[in-house]
């Protein structure tokens, strides 16, 4: 059986003429249980030393529902301040947009303010990927285009993209903006295959946009199954991949950067073995077989 091409170790941010590492690296899980920032140091090296340059945080990061916004954007900006030489290494990634708890506010003023705060809390000039976290139904996306425009004009950020947007709200907003989106963040995983068949992904290719996956492990129910759904597509990942010699996660990466959208997986482990490893998805090949049988298990149905 002829295998699928394997991924390129470093993909284009949609046509912004940034370069990043086809794996990316998330800091939602950085303020838990009394990370401090030798700790987040130790994981940012080991991803840059690792290959993974993309490095994915947001204001909202740190939020517990009460308390703590901005402190994962805060916690990377003391790293930085204490390494400097670390900026140059990296495609700084952040996300807006979120204001509890209204929820969610892209105005023209908040988010002007937002990325100032964001910029600031960072210790940084400029944002290389800045997306909006989540639409905002109040904001005429003219408002919104508007914003992301002039950021991108002004040099505080290199380039924009959106997360959590519909195929409408990514055709509406990127009708009324001259620079191109880059990127969508939607949610994918081998248990949440919806984007592979409900057009997000067609889109990202017909737009141009580089397409970043969050949970990519399901929230960790790939790992640690919680419904009979889950322990099924567990049960055929885990198959591939012990056939493979690889660990079911890295299977899952491997799995989605197998697309033809270019999914870049965020890997959210704060653990370093396990950050180090997810880059060897980049190695792991797939046969149409052995890829659509995972596809399918997702599904819950045979394919048509």
């Amino acid at each position: 059986m002829s295998e699928l091409p394997l991924p390129p170790a470093r993909r284009q941010l949609g046509t912004s003429g940034i370069e990043a590492s086809a794996i990316a690296w998330g800091m939602w899980r950085t303020t838990d249980g009394g990370f401090g920032t030798s700790d987040l140091a130790k994981l940012v090296h080991t991803a840059l030393d690792a290959g993974i340059d993309l490095l994915d945080t947001a204001d909202i990061y740190g939020f517990d529902g009460s308390d703590g916004f901005g402190d994962a954007e805060a916690l990377f900006g003391e790293v930085l301040r204490a390494e400097p030489a670390l900026r140059s290494r990296m495609v700084l990634a952040s996300k807006g947009g979120i204001m509890p708890p209204l929820p969610y506010d892209q105005s023209r003023a908040y988010m002007d303010s937002a990325l100032a705060a964001s910029l600031s809390r960072l210790g940084v000039e400029r944002i290389d990927l800045y997306q909006i976290h989540r639409p905002d139904i109040l904001t005429h996306p003219q408002e919104l285009a508007s914003f992301l425009e002039d950021a991108v004009k002004s040099g505080k950020v290199g380039a924009i993209g959106v997360s959590n947007f519909t195929i409408h709200q990514i055709e509406t907003l990127s009708s009324l903006l001259d620079t191109p989106l880059a990127t969508t963040q939607p949610e994918i995983s081998p248990l949440r295959v919806e984007p592979m068949e409900n057009g997000e992904t067609d889109q990202a290719i017909r737009l141009g946009l580089t397409t970043m996956a969050w949970s990519p492990l399901g929230g960790g129910r790939l790992m640690r199954p919680e419904s009979e759904h889950d322990r099924i597509v567990a049960r055929v990942l885990g198959e591939v991949a012990e056939a493979k010699g690889i660990d079911r996660a890295v299977a899952a990466y491997s799995w989605l950067m197998a697309h033809p959208a270019g999914i870049i997986p965020i890997v959210g482990s704060q653990n370093a073995e396990r950050i180090t490893e997810a880059a060897s998805a980049l190695t792991v090949t797939w046969t149409r077989e052995e890829w659509y049988r995972v596809f399918t298990a997702a599904r819950g149905a045979p394919l048509p």
